[in-house]
C-alpha cells in the first residue's frame, strides 16, 4: 500500500529508507518542542499549552504535506514569528496573549483565502491593496 501511494520505486526510496529518514528527521526538529514553547511562554502562554500546540501543529502539518502533496517536507512553527509575537506583540505592546492569538488566528485565515483565490497569481495585487489603504 506504500509503494502504491508514495512511489517509493520510482523515487528510489524503500520503506526502510523512508523510516530512517522520518526518525532523523525527527531528532532534528524535536528541539523546537522547547524553544518555541519557551518563547510562547514569555509571552504569557501556558508552557503546558504551548508545547501541545508546537506538536499538534508540527504534527499535522507533516502529515498533510506528506499526504496531500506527496513531499518529504518537514513543517514546523517558525522562530521569528513567535519571537515577534511573544517579545514584540504581548511583551513591548502590551497585548494580552489571547488577543494576540485572534490576530494570529486571522491572520491565517486572510493567507489560507489568499493562497486558494486566484488573487494569488496576480502580480500587482499589492497594487490593490495599497490602493484600498489610501482610497
Amino acid at each position: 500500500m506504500l509503494e502504491r501511494v508514495f512511489n517509493l520505486k520510482e523515487r528510489g526510496s524503500n520503506i526502510s529508507t523512508e523510516l530512517l529518514a522520518g526518525f532523523v528527521t525527527f531528532m532534528t526538529m524535536a528541539y523546537i518542542i522547547f524553544v518555541n514553547s519557551s518563547l510562547l511562554s514569555k509571552g504569557g502562554v501556558p508552557f503546558e499549552g504551548a508545547v501541545m500546540a508546537t506538536v499538534l501543529s508540527a504534527a499535522i502539518s507533516c502529515i498533510v504535506m506528506g499526504l496531500f502533496a506527496n513531499l518529504p517536507f518537514a513543517l514546523a512553527a517558525g522562530m521569528g514569528y513567535n519571537v515577534f509575537f511573544a517579545f514584540t506583540v504581548c511583551g513591548t505592546m502590551q497585548i494580552p496573549w489571547q488577543t494576540a492569538l485572534g490576530c494570529v488566528f486571522w491572520d491565517g485565515i486572510i493567507f489560507v483565502i489568499i493562497a486558494l483565490s486566484p488573487w494569488r497569481e496576480r502580480k500587482p495585487i499589492y497594487r490593490a491593496f495599497h490602493n484600498l489603504l489610501w482610497i
